[in-house]
């Protein structure tokens, strides 16, 4: 019966190995397949950006545009700065649980974490506004079209959760600093569909180059040199 025990725990332990390996090998060979890789830039007018903190990825669009003012949606009063100056606004999608119970990853709970790699938790979306944007090794600038940008919009809108009046659910009394917030959103943050998932999404939608498909901030970021 030890004997027997003993096996199965060792095959469940090998199991995992041998799932993580090949998981490993996965994201990183997938991550280098680009899609739209002859999307042109030339003649395009709005300014996007691709924002990481070395692990998490924003999308950063102008607050406001001929197409879209995302103020009246996203609203400035519901920052700590109330600061209605800002051009930019990124979001950042991600799992509920983490984003609010873990401001710093000093924070994290293995439950929390659990919950966010098996599809246990339920999702939010993260918005900051922002005066200006430095272009660097962790910040992209893309210049897309209108008809683009309009693919992106609907991306974004589609991934917040709406209520009965077509207004996005403000989760009130969590940020990060004086000019973020956090809202409701659709899906499920998993091992195969992470925060980086979702921007690397969000740029396929708006026929940008992408992954294939991504977990990590650098499957993005390397198709950016």
């Amino acid at each position: 019966m030890i004997q027997k025990t003993i096996g199965i725990i060792g095959k469940t332990i090998l199991g995992i190995f041998i799932f993580l390996f090949l998981y490993a090998i996965s994201v990183f060979l997938i991550s280098k397949i680009t899609v739209n890789s002859d999307v042109s830039q030339k003649g395009k007018e709005i300014e996007i950006f691709i924002l990481s903190n070395g692990v998490h990825t924003d999308i950063v669009v102008p607050v406001t545009t001929e197409i879209k003012d995302w103020s009246t949606e996203i609203l400035f009063a519901q920052t700590a700065s109330k600061d209605s100056l800002a051009h930019y606004l990124a979001f950042g999608w991600g799992d509920k649980g983490f984003y609010l119970n873990t401001p710093t990853w000093s924070d994290l709970k293995a439950s929390t974490a659990f919950k966010a790699a098996f599809n246990l938790s339920t999702s939010a979306m993260h918005t900051t506004f922002y005066n200006n944007l430095n272009e660097g090794e962790n910040c992209k600038k893309i210049r897309i079209s209108t008809e683009e940008y309009q693919r992106l919009i609907a991306f974004i809108e589609e991934s917040f959760q709406w209520d009965a009046n077509h207004k996005v659910q403000w989760i009130s009394g969590h940020s990060y600093g004086n000019r973020d917030a956090f809202y409701e959103a659709k899906g499920s943050y998993n091992l195969f569909y992470t925060c980086n998932t979702w921007t690397n999404n969000a740029l396929k939608a708006a026929g940008q180059k992408a992954s294939l498909w991504t977990v990590y901030d650098k499957g993005i970021l390397n198709h950016y040199p």
